[in-house]
């Protein structure tokens, strides 16, 4: 088992890497911390949560203009650059991918396990609601379906856990935000999706 002063060294490093804006490295170290299996503090959450959002951030950023310019490309016909395009495209997706799958995986393996607080319980859901939606975003077909149910169920547990701990200090009008946003957007993607197939 890791002493505290190993701990204490992964959070330094985090905190040195946010600091040098090196959000990869952020991660890693808070990945460390969270593999440990204790509950994090406050400040450990906070890190954990800007380093992934920051490296998520940044390729949901990319994979934006690479959508863009896509459309511009196909409707100028030029078939050539749309398949140069795709392509890297489908590399950032796949990044995106990797980056969501690797938070969820942390929040179910260790950080909910770990977790004794409600507070901390609904954070980590709503971490994981995050993550899911912003597969949606990108995903197609039964995948985006999947990805946008998976967010609104841990959303739900959210809830859920919001209400069974009586936690009334966190932020309800972030919780009114996600839902809005969660319904108008990931469900119109998936409208959009069918009348595309159809």
């Amino acid at each position: 088992m890791a002493s505290q002063k190993e701990r204490e060294n992964y959070i330094y490093v985090a905190k040195l890497a946010e600091q040098a804006e090196r959000y990869d490295e952020m991660v890693e170290s808070m990945k460390k911390v969270a593999k440990l299996d204790v509950e994090l503090t406050v400040e450990e959450r906070n890190l954990l949560s800007v380093g992934y959002k920051n490296v998520i951030g940044a390729r949901r950023a990319s994979w934006r203009i690479l959508s863009s310019i896509e459309q511009k490309e196909e409707a100028r016909g030029n078939e050539h650059h749309v398949k140069r395009i795709r392509e890297y495209r489908q590399k950032v997706e796949s990044e995106l991918s990797n980056i969501c799958n690797d938070i969820m995986t942390v929040i179910d393996e260790h950080l909910i396990p770990s977790s004794s607080s409600g507070e901390s319980s609904v954070f980590y859901y709503k971490m994981k609601g995050d993550y899911y939606r912003y597969l949606a975003e990108f995903k197609n077909g039964s995948e985006r379906k999947e990805a946008a149910e998976q967010s609104l169920k841990a959303y739900q547990v959210k809830d859920l856990t919001f209400l069974k701990f009586g936690i009334l200090d966190i932020d309800c009008r972030s919780l009114i935000f996600f839902f809005f946003f969660f319904f108008h957007f990931v469900f119109l993607l998936l409208e959009y999706d069918d009348s595309a197939s159809s």
